[in-house]
């Protein structure tokens, strides 16, 4: 169903990637299919590109790669199909909980929050099996870093979320006019110093009702 990268972003990113440029990196992640297994699976790697078009993202979380374990990636930065939810996504709902007393007790797929403009956009979009940043360097940053630019370069403000060091390399890419909210990762290894605490979802919302647009639903 997500198996291609849809119109509205292709001819949004028609000035950013050189022609045949997402074929060719479509291409080496087949390559790597034969070789060995990959997520999430080829139908659902532009699934956050399908859910949120360019001209409704208002909100853009970035991850840095798919989860590597069976079932978990969809195509959607720190969401899961179902299962077991990855210890950084507990602990985005924990800290949900805490900002906004939204405690979340079905599953972990985020499909809700990209359909109300929230583009959930890993750096990376395929990993292999058990090697997480395995398809970091195959190409994929110059694809998810002309999302960026094209966002960026658009004159409608928007709300970049950067969790984590490597999120926030991308902030030089982040033209002034949009709002940048930064902290510590979600992982285990760092959401006591400086993740929890930081109130990522109702400052998204009070800066989505200081430019009059509706807030985002975040319960699952």
């Amino acid at each position: 169903m997500y198996s291609s990268l849809p119109d509205s972003w292709r001819d949004y990113l028609a000035h950013r990637l050189p022609p045949g440029e997402l074929e060719r990196m479509l291409a080496r992640v087949e390559a790597e299919r034969q070789r060995y297994e990959i997520y999430p699976p080829a139908n659902d790697v532009f699934r956050a590109f399908h859910l949120t078009p360019p001209e409704r993202t208002r909100v853009v979380i970035l991850g840095q790669d798919p989860y590597h374990g069976p079932g978990q990636a969809h195509g959607l930065a720190f969401s899961v199909a179902g299962g077991k939810f990855p210890p950084s996504l507990r602990n985005i709902f924990r800290e949900l909980e805490d900002d906004l007393g939204i405690k979340v007790t079905g599953g972990g797929d985020l499909s809700h929050w990209a359909e109300q403009g929230v583009l959930l956009l890993n750096a990376v979009l395929t990993v292999r099996e058990g090697e997480p940043a395995s398809h970091a360097g195959l190409g994929w940053e110059a694809v998810t870093d002309a999302v960026i630019d094209a966002l960026s370069d658009d004159p409608r403000p928007r709300i970049f979320v950067l969790w984590g060091a490597h999120a926030q390399k991308k902030r030089g890419r982040i033209a002034p006019h949009h709002v940048v909210i930064e902290s510590a990762h979600p992982s285990p290894l760092s959401a006591r110093r400086g993740f929890f605490g930081s109130r990522p979802f109702s400052r998204i919302n009070a800066q989505l009702r200081a430019w009059g647009q509706e807030e985002i639903d975040w319960r699952l």
